[in-house]
């Protein structure tokens, strides 16, 4: 099967899954339903797209298929952000604000977050990106436990708004917000498409990317930032997902088994796609909103993540 075929076969994946979720079980007032249904289906799509390409992205760069950009700690900051919030201005203050200033301000910490990182470390030439990711982590993990510290300081009843901050929801989503995050997200991504051929040469590695006439330092600066765009706008419409970017963008390797990315980051986008919108299809159909989708995520990208690392260490 060509690689074109395999991306209009994901097509028709997603096509069928979203009739499904639209038309399936409905009641009540059919405008209502439907357009809320409509309003999840984009939400996914924005979310599931963003999540993949930022991935691939993140892969492509590090040279590694089992690291995704939560290691940068724009997760930790997003929450971080709710729990100060709550912790000293009182939860009213979090569920009071409208959804535009509160997907700005998540949506601007992390990028202010981003820049503040890239632009500290990247003030020296040849500043080695392990070296970028280290630090990231070590941020991230020292976030973390600033969090979990005030959240047990917090009153019970205020910890129950941050509960719901804590994973990703399209119930919860913002749906004022979808159009200015899908021509934000779109924008990203014809950027990105614009570099397809130096992704190419990146996935090589970087010695072999700079021995090839690729500008390293500088397209690996300007695809952090997609990034970090794509990522935080993506957690701040929904939520945090960890391992989701992991699960699609391997599926995106073995299916394609290309180094071509005009392929990669398709196929990768179309995989999250559907598999949000599946997922929501099963906790919605199945489980009656008996828990996230994000839980189900983690579960299974976390069996999928111990699965690589036992393959890697087999290939060594």
């Amino acid at each position: 099967m060509s690689k074109r075929m395999k991306v209009a076969v994901l097509v028709v994946l997603v096509l069928i899954l979203a009739v499904l979720f639209l038309f399936t079980h409905l009641r009540g007032d059919l405008e209502y339903v439907l357009r809320s249904r409509g309003e999840k289906i984009m939400a996914m799509v924005f979310v599931g797209w963003a999540g993949a390409v930022s991935t691939v992205l993140f892969q492509t760069m590090t040279h590694n298929r089992i690291l995704t950009p939560s290691i940068i700690g724009l997760d930790a900051v997003y929450m971080l952000v709710q729990t100060v919030v709550v912790f000293f201005f009182g939860s009213t203050t979090l569920t009071m604000m409208s959804d535009t200033s509160h997907f700005l301000f998540s949506a601007g910490t992390m990028m202010g977050f981003s820049v503040l990182l890239y632009s500290f470390l990247f003030r020296r030439e040849g500043q080695n990106l392990y070296f970028i990711l280290l630090v990231g982590m070590i941020l991230g993990t020292f976030m973390q436990s600033v969090t979990s510290f005030l959240q047990y300081l917090i009153d019970p009843n205020e910890f129950s708004v941050i509960q719901d901050r804590m994973f990703a929801s399209i119930n919860n989503m913002k749906t004022d917000l979808l159009w200015p995050a899908g021509w934000c997200i779109a924008a990203a991504t014809a950027y990105t498409y614009r570099h397809l051929h130096e992704l190419d040469v990146l996935s090589l590695g970087k010695d072999h990317a700079i021995n090839l006439g690729v500008d390293y330092e500088r397209i690996v600066k300007r695809l952090l930032m997609v990034v970090a765009l794509l990522v935080s706008i993506s957690t701040a419409l929904v939520g945090p997902i960890m391992f989701f970017g992991l699960i699609v963008a391997n599926l995106a390797y073995a299916f394609f088994q290309t180094y071509e990315h005009r392929y990669l980051l398709a196929g990768a986008g179309l995989f999250g796609i559907a598999a949000l919108i599946g997922g929501q299809l099963i906790v919605e159909r199945v489980f009656v909103f008996s828990t996230p989708l994000s839980v189900i995520v983690n579960i299974v990208g976390g069996a999928y993540f111990l699965y690589l690392l036992i393959k890697e260490r087999k290939a060594w």
